[in-house]
C-alpha cells in the first residue's frame, strides 16, 4: 500500500476522533494545551493500537474470517444504519461531558477507534506494514485532535 493511501485512510479514521475532540474543546471552559494534548494522546494512541490489534487478529484468524467476512460486514453495517435511523427519531439532547477522567476518555477513545480495528484486519489480508501504518494513523489522529480541541472561538 502506498503512502498516499495510508495518509488518506489515516485522515478518514481520524474524523470521528476529530469530531469528538471538537465537542470536548467546546465543553471545557478553560481549555489549554495540556488538556488538548491529553485528548490527542488518548485518541491518537487508541487509533494506533486498534489497527495493530486488528492486524494480529487478522493474521491469526484469516481462514475463519474470510469465510464469514461478508456476513459480519453486513451485520455491522446494518446495526450502524438501524442505530442512525433510531437516533434521528430520538428527541433527547446529547449531553456534552467536559470530563477528561481516565474512564471517560478510554470509552471515547475505544468508541472512536473501532473502525481502526476493522482496518487492521484488512491490513493483515493485504500484508501492509502495520508498524508504519499504525504510527501514521496515530500521529495524524493526535494532531487533528489537539488542533480541534484547542482552537475554538
Amino acid at each position: 500500500m502506498k503512502i498516499l493511501e495510508i495518509l488518506l485512510i489515516s485522515i478518514g479514521l481520524a474524523m470521528d476522533a476529530f469530531a469528538v475532540s471538537i465537542c470536548k474543546g467546546i465543553s471545557i471552559r478553560k481549555m489549554d494545551w495540556n488538556k488538548a494534548i491529553i485528548i490527542g494522546l488518548y485518541f491518537g494512541s487508541f487509533q494506533a493500537l486498534m489497527p495493530t490489534i486488528g492486524y494480529i487478529l487478522g493474521i491469526h484468524f484469516e481462514s475463519l474470517v474470510t469465510k464469514i467476512d461478508h456476513w459480519v460486514a453486513f451485520l455491522l453495517l446494518s446495526l450502524i444504519g438501524i442505530n442512525m435511523i433510531k437516533e434521528t427519531f430520538c428527541k433527547s439532547e446529547n449531553n456534552i461531558n467536559a470530563n477528561l477522567d481516565v474512564k471517560t476518555m478510554i470509552l471515547l477513545a475505544i468508541a472512536t477507534s473501532i473502525d481502526a480495528l476493522a482496518i487492521g484486519i484488512t491490513f493483515a489480508f493485504l500484508n501492509v506494514n502495520i508498524t508504519s501504518s499504525a504510527a501514521t494513523i496515530g500521529i495524524i489522529t493526535f494532531f487533528l485532535s489537539i488542533i480541534r480541541s484547542k482552537n475554538r472561538k
